[in-house]
């Protein structure tokens, strides 16, 4: 029995199957050993900032500086709309708001005039009342004196009226006795003298009457125009005292002239951004894509034009199974291998990784609430970003697939 073992150890087959196996179980543990501690997946691709570039005003596009795939620098005109509307706007805005500041000047300059002239009407004013006061109690007394003239004007033609019919008594009596002759004729003749004075001094009297009567008219026409002109004087003396409201309405124009500045300054603001607008530039470096446009081309606000991706911040999205996660850490070291370039695995690290799975995030996320629930796998984007410097021909393009791996170890 032991030569029988002996000659079959010594066979050839044994041999080879027991290499064979040494050499399996050498490469198992070589391969555990190169692949213990780093995970990997084909489910990743390249992903960049993509800008899509639409425009902010509509109108007709005059020029299109740019070509499909073209790389271009930050701030390269793109597109070009006809500015020509938007700069009538400009000027009509620059218009408007040299009439609101001209009106808002004025305003400004009409508080003070309002305000001088408002304090002089109120002093004049008063100075009218004042004097048409003193013109009322002017034309008062006058009309006083006038009354007091007529008085004594009536008592005077009362005595001269007296004194005639007296004096016109004594002729007739003296006229029977001068037919006598027992008087002289000179001592008649000095009765009907006599006479004839008393009775032109009664005329005079009543003409002195009649003058005091007319001066009391006249007066009391002058006391009634002075009243008129007190009352006239007083009116505008509350008119003028009106000056506190005339200040603060002249006030609420200057501040709503300053508001219609402010207004126009805004407006003017606008129609200058929106000429802005009509010139698009390439808010960064990146390579011109989905160019859609024709010169011209009506195009609205809003309506998207063309796209620039980024080529300068390229990074990789893995999508690793849960399962595959357990070790997976921001920070760790990672290397990527590009389908589309040759040469060495890029090398890189993981950034971060998604709040939720992929489904989650899709359209009509999975709701697993009835009873054929089945357990799938989901997958979990992460992040890895590239070390700079290694594609300076910008050959990696996004949505490039790719094979990442992490190092956990």
């Amino acid at each position: 029995m032991a030569a029988e073992s002996t000659s079959f150890l010594r066979r050839p087959a044994f041999r080879i199957g027991a290499v064979v196996l040494l050499v399996a179980v050498v490469a198992g543990v070589a391969w555990y050993m190169i692949t213990a501690g780093r995970e990997s997946t084909d489910d990743a691709q390249l992903d960049a900032r993509v800008s899509q570039i639409a425009a902010r005003v509509g109108g007709t596009i005059a020029r299109i500086a740019i070509e499909d795939n073209q790389l271009v620098e930050a701030g390269t005109v793109l597109i070009e709309l006809d500015p020509r509307d938007y700069q009538v706007a400009v000027e009509k805005a620059k218009a408007e708001l040299a009439d609101a500041e001209a009106s808002a000047t004025a305003a400004e300059t009409a508080i003070p005039i309002t305000s001088t002239t408002s304090a002089s009407n109120v002093t004049t004013a008063r100075g009218g009342v004042t004097q048409a006061q003193g013109a009322v109690s002017a034309s008062e007394r006058e009309l006083d004196a006038a009354r007091a003239r007529l008085v004594t004007a009536q008592a005077r033609q009362r005595e001269a009226d007296a004194n005639a019919a007296k004096a016109a008594r004594d002729v007739e009596r003296l006229r029977g006795l001068v037919a006598k002759d027992e008087i002289p004729q000179q001592q008649f003749d000095t009765a009907v003298a006599a006479a004839d004075v008393q009775k032109a001094a009664a005329d005079s009297a009543r003409s002195q009457v009649a003058e005091a009567e007319a001066g009391i008219r006249v007066t009391e026409s002058k006391v009634t125009q002075a009243r008129a002109g007190e009352q006239q004087a007083q009116a505008e003396l509350n008119t003028a005292q009106t000056a506190p409201s005339q200040i603060a309405a002249t006030k609420a124009r200057a501040q709503s002239a300053a508001a219609r500045v402010q207004q126009a300054r805004a407006t003017l603001s606008q129609a200058e951004l929106n000429l802005q607008y009509t010139t698009l530039k390439a808010p960064a470096r990146g390579i011109v894509s989905k160019k859609g446009v024709n010169v011209g081309q009506v195009v609205q606000a809003g309506q998207p034009l063309l796209a620039v991706v980024q080529i300068d911040d390229i990074w990789v999205t893995a999508n690793f199974k849960e399962t595959e996660l357990q070790h997976v850490r921001p920070g760790q070291r990672a290397t990527v291998k590009v389908d589309a370039v040759d040469g060495p695995a890029l090398k890189g690290k993981v950034d971060s990784i998604a709040g939720a799975t992929g489904s989650r995030f899709s359209l009509l996320p999975p709701e697993n609430a009835t009873g054929n629930y089945v357990k799938v796998v989901q997958r979990i984007p992460v992040k890895i970003v590239l070390d700079p410097g290694q594609d300076p021909e910008h050959r990696l393009r996004p949505g490039m697939s790719v094979v990442p791996t992490v190092y956990t170890r």
